[in-house]
């Protein structure tokens, strides 16, 4: 603590004589006998915890003495500069003026500065708590500057102990007089005065000038004085101000304050331990639990127990129940078998139970049992809560086409991203490099999501364009399966290059003209170019529909359900359903002939005209179509030996049914 008999810095003293003048408020320095706000708001405890910046005052906050004082102390001088500061309180010196004499009568030398920190290293003058606040923040992503009125001199070693850049830190310069003949410095001759510090409001003008040069959208001021409690007063300012008084508890600030505490640790505890919960278990979700519990594991902003939500109870492997393998095997033996899904996993079929403690929910069932589960959940999750979808799929309903992510914001009113990108589960699970993108509406959000899914081998990027990102990886199925048709007709790479570029030409323009904010770059992110060209060449859209292919033209059909069984085990096939839903929106707005790709894909998969189609895809959308009524047309089952009204008509042959 300071020496001074008030228990005041230099710098407080100063601030004294500055509200005697009028220049600072009375209300700042005085005391009214108010209790100290020690116990802080939900609002407060928000703001605190969504902060992507927070800024330490460093002299009674970071450090246990003002770096000033003890300074003085050191060469001696302590009274001397306590006396200025006590006649500084006429009011005829400004803080510029007051911190300069302050500067002459301590008169110190390089080498006095280097001997000083020496003397009182950094990591013997913290202040209890501060090094695990500082590194806590740190660890989560959040920016942390040091703003003060003392100067670099003394407190870049601090700096440098707790991990804080350089650039972070925002103090006063001491000028020092330069000899000639050894072109060293050797006497202190003022300070620079072009430090935003060195003036009256100078942490304000610092947080301006943070928010100038970085997009920051909660900042966050700690510190023990008045000229913190400052940061607020201005929108250019910090959004909360955090009053501390572990060092020296000054009443003006403590009744002021939001929040006052009096450790450092109690900050850190105040910050969230997020609980993050996995709605569906199959294979893309094991490879995302995979990826998930690497990370909350490691840090301790998550809770590092995942639930995972299992839609079927009586799901077995083997004469084994699927849940009881999972908690206590901890893999999963159909999609993931020996791929270790994280000791700490607790699944169930208990969706409520799942979600409802959830401060993160990751759904990724598929994606028509997505309106069933989110009516579920409606009202049985936080209201704070946040999502992020890993499912390709949208609704169709009376009112149009309908995201996932759409469907979860209306029916359980959080906020939802979306993760996508071209990834094979099996891959991910052998740790081969692989990207995604969070497509998300704000910075800080996907900020989150890239802590929960990034790791040395799989990059995460975000964007913010959560419809752009989302039809991507829904569109990009229906690509898959026409590519899978070319290949079990056995064609090359040229057949497929076209339709692959057909394939994204589409997938834009039906982005762009049912959601007009979609940004043409994100069709070239991995959610994109690179989901579609990961699932047209390994995917098992493009096997399953090789397979398909193949079974029509040896003249033993074979269903889609029944390929699912035999290639998928089980697992849907999403494209198919995704396929016929898209057609949905482009029928019933005359939209059919404008994506020839997309309608002759569909059309093909319902048997209505043969795979060859597929190379005059062109003209597959002009072809007539039976009445989707009369079942003797569209038979949904057919032996070999039955025929197409539309395959005679189309090709003069009969097409084996799906």
């Amino acid at each position: 603590m300071s020496a001074h008999p008030t228990g005041r810095s230099a710098a407080d003293e100063a601030l004294l004589a500055l509200a005697s003048s009028g220049q600072v408020p009375q209300e700042y320095l005085g005391g009214s006998g108010v209790a100290p706000n020690t116990e802080a708001s939900e609002h407060v405890l928000q703001t605190w915890r969504t902060a992507d910046c927070v800024c330490f005052d460093v002299g009674c906050t970071i450090t246990r003495a003002d770096g000033l004082d003890l300074l003085a102390e050191f060469m001696g001088v302590k009274d001397e500069v306590f006396a200025l500061t006590q006649q500084a309180k006429d009011g005829t010196m400004n803080l510029s003026e007051t911190l300069e004499e302050v500067l002459r009568i301590i008169n110190c030398t390089p080498d006095d500065v280097r001997r000083f920190v020496q003397q009182h290293p950094p990591e013997k003058r913290l202040t209890k708590g501060i090094v695990n606040l500082i590194k806590t923040l740190q660890k989560r992503g959040v920016a942390v500057y040091m703003i003060s009125g003392g100067f670099r001199e003394d407190i870049m070693p601090i700096a440098k102990y707790l991990g804080v850049p350089r650039e972070n830190v925002f103090a006063n310069r001491m000028n020092w007089q330069w000899d000639d003949e050894t072109g060293q410095p050797t006497r202190l001759s003022g300070f620079d005065e072009s430090q935003p510090t060195a003036f009256n409001m100078g942490k304000i003008r610092a947080i301006s000038k943070i928010r100038e040069d970085h997009p920051y959208n909660t900042v966050v001021m700690i510190g023990d004085g008045a000229t913190d409690m400052e940061a607020v007063q201005s929108s250019q300012g910090a959004d909360l101000f955090i009053g501390y008084g572990g060092v020296v508890e000054r009443p003006a600030v403590a009744e002021a304050a939001e929040w006052f505490v009096y450790d450092h640790d109690e900050l850190t505890r105040a910050l969230k331990c997020s609980k993050v919960a996995m709605i569906g278990i199959g294979p893309f979700a094991c490879a995302a639990i995979h990826l998930v519990v690497q990370n909350i594991e490691a840090d301790d902003q998550f809770d590092p127990c995942l639930k995972v939500w299992v839609q079927d109870p009586l799901d077995e492997f083997e004469g084994r129940s699927l849940i009881d393998i999972v908690n206590t095997e901890h893999h999963h033996p159909k999609y993931l078998p020996g791929v270790h899904l994280g000791d700490k996993v607790i699944a169930s079929s208990d969706l409520e139970w799942v979600a409802s403690d959830a401060d993160v929910l990751i759904f990724c069932p598929p994606h028509q049992h997505m309106q069933s589960i989110t009516r579920r959940l409606m009202g049985k999750v936080k209201r704070e809560a946040v999502a992020i979808s890993l499912v390709k799929g949208m609704r169709v309903g009376r009112d149009g086409p309908q995201l996932v992510s759409q469907m979860i914001r209306k029916n359980l009113g959080i906020d939802c991203s979306v993760l996508m990108g071209g990834n094979v589960a099996s891959e991910i699970a052998k740790r081969e490099l692989s990207e995604a993108v969070v497509g998300a509406n704000s910075r800080e959000t996907g900020q989150l999501f890239r802590k929960l899914f990034q790791t040395p081998y799989f990059n995460v990027d975000i964007v913010q364009d959560v419809a752009g990102a989302e039809m991507c990886g829904t569109l990009k199925n229906i690509v898959a399966l026409a590519v899978g048709i070319v290949d079990g007709l056995g064609c090359g790479c040229n057949a497929k290059a076209v339709i692959m570029r057909q394939g994204l030409t589409e997938m834009r323009k039906l982005s762009k003209t049912l959601y007009p904010n979609v940004r043409n770059e994100t069709f070239f992110e991995s959610c994109g170019l690179g989901d579609m060209i990961t699932t047209c060449l390994g995917g098992r859209h493009r096997a399953t529909a090789e397979a398909w292919t193949r079974a029509w033209k040896s003249g033993a059909p074979k269903t889609w359900s029944q390929l699912e069984v035999e290639l998928l085990s089980g697992q849907k096939l999403q494209g198919v359903g995704t396929s016929n839903e898209v057609q949905e929106v482009l029928r019933a707005r005359g939209w059919e002939a404008s994506y020839p790709l997309f309608t002759t894909v569909n059309r093909i998969i319902k048997n209505y005209i043969p795979p060859t189609s597929i190379f005059t895809f062109r003209d597959g959308v002009i072809l007539p179509l039976p009445d989707e009524d009369d079942e003797e047309l569209i038979p949904t089952r057919r032996t070999p030996g039955q025929h197409s009204r539309v395959g005679s008509i189309v090709s003069g042959s009969a097409i084996p049914a799906s």
